[in-house]
């Protein structure tokens, strides 16, 4: 029976890393869809109209550099929104200074968090076409044409941007091997059913797929699910692009992650339809193998390290997996007491993933405990 344990926890484990990619690729193979992205280099349609909403709570030292960003994207009609979230700084102030230069301020009655902010922003808009940004991300000139092209596809309800860090010298920082393995699995979701996740520093939207808002749920879900329920898809954009600065503080990135697991765990706690295939199809599974079995992987080696330890005694072979098992958490732990150790390649990547898993756990303990995160406080960067 532990032998089976065994197995079974060791496959469970791996498989949000390495089966479900398999299986999406497997399934592409397989499907009598030919999903194709837009054509770039096209021209923009002229018939979608855009709203670029910007939400903010405290943002003064940042708020204007983002303004100005924004009037200088090119894009023939383009409409500026900045959703204030009860901010209590000069955030508002600034803002109404760019009125006559068609920035138009929306705040809600109360500070009820992010997505509320984006809600009163979408009731306030008028194109047909929403996009929304963070204040933290700066957008290219041609960032938007290069969106727009997307949703000449009637079948795309949503396009993600994808995500470049700038160092503090302005430069774009090189990739690591998890982003490159997490754009990748964008691309192949895609292709399928659509993101499960989109990115919620920038992506956009069609009207109508914004006209059901689930204010406790984090936008970029938001999105997925309601495209989902439309028969739309949400897409990963390779030249739609978003760069922002690098989090600071390491402790600041680990709250960060924590609080973003929490945020979706809770919605998928709200919307459990989500994970029936008879109702969301392929989404369903793209959703279960995408979210759900990554936030259990934390739980699944915990339980592989005890049944590992029970079973060593019995054959070398458990003796040996509980070694490398142990010299496997050894040296996530030395790396985060040692930065030279964690800047090595192979180190750096186990440490990551660890502090990922350490961050899930975390997360989930305190989701079970009854955590919930609505209210936001931005990110120093």
């Amino acid at each position: 029976m532990l032998t089976f344990l065994f197995w079974l926890l060791g496959i469970l484990a791996i498989f949000s890393y390495f089966i479900y990619p398999v299986c999406l690729i497997l399934i592409q193979n397989f499907s009598s869809k030919n999903r194709q992205q837009a054509p770039l280099g096209a021209q923009e349609s002229s018939n979608i109209t855009l709203s670029l909403i910007i939400t903010a709570h405290n943002e003064e030292s940042r708020i204007r550099e983002k303004i100005e960003n924004s009037l200088l994207i090119e894009y023939h009609s383009l409409e500026l929104i900045v959703a204030s979230d009860g901010s209590t700084d000069k955030t508002d102030a600034i803002v109404e200074e760019y009125q006559a230069r068609g920035v138009k301020l929306v705040r809600p009655l109360e500070r009820l968090g992010k997505e509320n902010a984006q809600k009163c922003a979408i009731e306030a808009a008028n194109g047909n076409t929403l996009v929304f940004s963070d204040v933290a991300t700066m957008i290219p000139v041609d960032g938007l044409l290069n969106l727009s092209r997307y949703f000449k596809d009637p079948t795309v309800g949503a396009v993600s941007s994808e995500d470049r860090f700038l160092s503090d010298a302005g430069e774009v920082a090189g990739e690591g091997a998890y982003v490159k393995y997490e754009m990748w699995l964008r691309a192949q979701e895609s292709k399928l059913a659509g993101l499960v996740g989109l990115s919620g520093s920038f992506f956009a939207a069609r009207e109508e797929v914004c006209r059901t808002w689930d204010i406790e749920s984090p936008s970029d879900f938001n999105t997925a699910l309601n495209c989902s329920k439309l028969a739309y898809r949400s897409l990963s954009a390779p030249d739609v692009l978003g760069y922002y600065k690098d989090l600071k503080d390491p402790a600041n990135e680990y709250a960060r992650k924590v609080r973003t697991v929490i945020r979706g765990m809770t919605a998928l706690h709200r919307h459990p339809e989500l994970l029936n295939p008879l109702q969301f199809g392929l989404f369903s599974f793209q959703v279960f193998g995408h979210k759900l079995m990554r936030w259990l992987v934390p739980w699944f080696l915990i339980a592989l390290f005890l049944v590992t330890a029970t079973l060593a005694p019995q054959h070398y072979f458990f003796s040996l997996a509980f070694l490398v098992q142990g010299l496997f958490y050894g040296l996530a732990l030395s790396a985060h007491f040692s930065t030279g150790l964690r800047a090595k390649g192979l180190v750096k990547i186990i440490y990551f993933f660890m502090q990922a898993n350490v961050a899930v756990f975390d997360a989930s303990c305190q989701f079970l405990s009854g955590t919930r995160v609505t209210v936001w406080q931005p990110s120093v960067r």
